[in-house]
C-alpha cells in the first residue's frame, strides 16, 4: 500500500524533509532526493502511521458508542 499524497501536501512534506536534514543533519537534501525519500516513506513506513491512525479511531468511536449506549440505559423506564 503506498499513500498518494496531492501535490501541494508533497511539496510541504518534502520541504519539511529538506528542513529537518539542514537544520537537524547539517545535510543539504535536494529536491530530487527529498522527493525519493518521500516515496521511500511513503511506500514502506507510511502504512504503519495509517494503520495507527485507524486503531485511534476506532477507540474513539467506540468510547463515543459506549457513551451513548449509557445514555440510553438512563432513559429505561422501569417494569414492573
Amino acid at each position: 500500500m503506498t499513500i498518494k499524497l496531492n501535490d501541494h501536501d508533497k511539496q510541504l512534506c518534502i520541504e519539511k524533509l529538506q528542513n529537518y536534514f539542514e537544520n537537524e543533519l547539517e545535510i543539504e537534501l535536494g529536491q530530487f532526493d527529498a522527493d525519493f525519500l518521500l516515496d521511500f516513506i511513503a511506500k514502506e513506513i507510511a502504512a504503519s502511521f495509517y494503520n495507527q491512525g485507524l486503531y485511534d479511531a476506532q477507540t474513539l468511536l467506540q468510547s463515543k458508542i459506549d457513551t451513548l449506549y449509557d445514555g440510553f440505559s438512563e432513559l429505561e423506564k422501569p417494569v414492573r
